[in-house]
């Protein structure tokens, strides 16, 4: 498994993100809105959930920096946001057997937070605070 991304949740994505490029000298990336419901299919807790979030990226070479600002909820953005305000939310990994990987960390003492379709893979965040120190994010490509 190959950690790719560090996700961080953010109230204002415009301005944080001239402020990262600012800080990393480059170009403001354009962010995007993630698919609503009908497509993404997002379960929060094992309930399907409205929520979305606006995403920007900013490629650091293996991995990314990806800031996500809540929109609508129940989801994890939402209430890390409430719980902690910006900061660091996710450490992600590329992975394949979405479901396998997900039931070992159960095992583990981690479980499934959220989950969800993009056009390209799916997603998982894992509760891995207890036992990690951190939530873990599961990206399989298709």
């Amino acid at each position: 498994d190959i950690v790719c991304q560090v996700g961080v949740i953010v109230r204002d994505i415009d301005k944080t993100s001239r402020a990262w490029a600012k800080l990393l000298g480059i170009p403001v990336p354009a962010w995007h809105l993630t698919d609503g419901q009908d497509v993404a299919h997002t379960q929060y807790h094992g309930q399907g959930s409205p929520a979305q979030a606006k995403l920007a990226f900013f490629n650091l070479g293996q991995v990314s920096l990806e800031l996500i600002e809540p929109v609508g909820s129940p989801s994890t953005w939402q209430e890390f946001l409430d719980q902690h305000g910006q900061g660091i939310h996710h450490i992600a990994f590329h992975i394949k057997g979405m479901d396998e990987m997900i039931t070992r960390l159960e095992g583990l003492g981690a479980p499934l937070i959220q989950r969800g379709d993009y056009t390209g893979g799916r997603y998982a965040y894992i509760d891995g605070i207890p036992e990690f120190a951190a939530i873990i994010e599961l990206l399989e490509n298709f």
